[in-house]
């Protein structure tokens, strides 16, 4: 597993791992893990776990890998970060500090509150991108590895949007070599491991590998795509909300959603350019959501503010309060407020997990391009062409879940439910 970005979240992730690998941690919020599946009718009582139906790699065939600023190891990285206990971090101890970051390609003009010394220097972008893939290339002979799959899980980046050497393959190589400020670091890194076919997860909004010239690219080297923004705190919590105001046809005034968190990715949004890019991310769920084109009398004045405030003294505890002012019956209103006081990392790492797993998946099960049916786990669900994103997160897991019965042969699911009643 290849990780851009070795900081809270993926030190998380990979403690986690050796953690669970080890008997002394239980893999809870992961659905590769813990999760079943119904197979045919109520009736039959067939719910295997997910792993058990489709073949998943195991925890222990898992290597780790990553690039990052800072010359940390993963136990210092995981010590810096302050997510786990340093208790349960001092038993996976010796497995955290072999890993060691390879330098990163990083650009400051993109990530303007961060700076480190592990950086790699080249020629040009192009440069950089080779580079890159000769760490991949290393990483997998030297571990005698079968597959690779990539993850960006480095900090968030400026807002961007698509541009002529966004188009096709030709203008983006030839940005690349050019230094062309329309490429930023992470699609350096989209482009090197799409070049080899190794699938790419975006878990930060920026506008990555959703772009015209990479999604052809992919279809050329047969790389699934996934992303993007992982689909954590506070927008996990809208998506769980958000669809059942809707079903029941409650009107929604206002949603005003403010967080305060004190990690890395707290101090990168500070910054009112990446704190643009993270905005557009988590305003849009609600729009798709609840559909205002639709049920214009209940949502179409909708006041949706969002506010993400940097607050060291909280660390990775991330804290989202939501107020809902709702309008019901005649005209009525009423008010939903929602504190949610949660772990940032916590919540991500199983997330990282699953999609490195169903990546890897959808690879061998010769799925490339936009994986949608992964949009369970992302805030801005990457999708085809003259598609609207589905946010709803019930529909989403129903669709994963629908994919994994398609590709086990099995009967997929509609809940219409009327051969219990003929």
């Amino acid at each position: 597993m290849l990780l851009v970005g070795l900081g809270a979240v993926s030190t998380t992730t990979i403690a986690g791992v050796f953690a669970i690998r080890k008997g002394l941690a239980k893999p809870i919020g992961s659905l590769t893990q813990m999760g079943t599946v119904r197979l045919g009718k109520r009736t039959e009582g067939r719910s295997p776990k997910i792993s058990e139906v489709v073949p998943l790699s195991g925890l222990d065939d898992i290597v780790f890998g990553g690039w990052d600023i800072f010359e940390d190891d993963c136990y210092a990285a995981a010590r810096t970060a302050g997510v786990i206990e340093p208790s349960l971090l001092d038993k996976v101890r010796p497995e955290l500090e072999k890993i060691r970051p390879w330098p990163a390609v990083f650009d400051q003009r993109y990530v303007k509150r961060l700076e480190g010394p592990n950086v790699k220097k080249g020629k040009n972008k192009k440069d950089l991108a080779e580079q890159v893939v000769a760490d991949m290339r290393k990483f997998k002979s030297d571990n005698s590895l079968d597959r690779m799959v990539m993850v960006w899980c480095g900090s968030t980046e400026i807002f961007a949007t698509e541009s002529p050497a966004h188009q096709t393959i030709e203008n983006f190589e030839r940005a690349l070599e050019q230094n062309d400020t329309a490429i930023p670091s992470s699609m350096v890194y989209a482009y090197a491991a799409i070049r080899e076919g190794i699938p790419y997860a975006n878990a930060a909004p920026n506008l990555t590998a959703d772009i015209p010239a990479l999604v052809d690219l992919a279809a050329k080297t047969k790389a699934p795509l996934a992303g993007k923004d992982l689909k954590t705190g506070q927008t996990l919590i809208k998506t769980i909300i958000a669809p059942g105001l809707k079903a029941r046809l409650l009107g929604v005034e206002g949603w005003y959603s403010t967080n305060i968190l004190g990690n890395r990715d707290g101090e990168v949004l500070d910054d009112p350019e990446s704190f643009k890019t993270k905005e557009e991310s988590k305003k849009s769920v609600l729009d798709y959501i609840l559909q205002p084109q639709l049920y214009p009398e209940l949502y179409q004045d909708l006041c949706h503010v969002v506010r993400i405030n940097y607050y060291p003294p909280r660390g990775d505890n991330k804290e989202g309060w939501d107020n809902i002012d709702l309008v019901g019956w005649l005209g009525y209103k009423m008010q939903l407020k929602i504190n949610f006081l949660c772990r940032d990392s916590i919540l991500a790492a199983p997330i990282v997990l699953d999609v490195a797993l169903f990546m890897d998946l959808a690879k061998r099960a010769g799925m490339h391009g936009i994986q949608e049916w992964l949009s369970f786990y992302f805030k801005s669900p990457v999708h085809a062409p003259g598609l609207y994103p589905e946010h709803d997160l019930f529909i989403q897991l129903m669709k994963l879940k629908n994919t994994l019965r398609y590709l086990k042969g099995e009967e997929l699911i509609t809940h219409l439910g009327r051969e219990y009643y003929d």
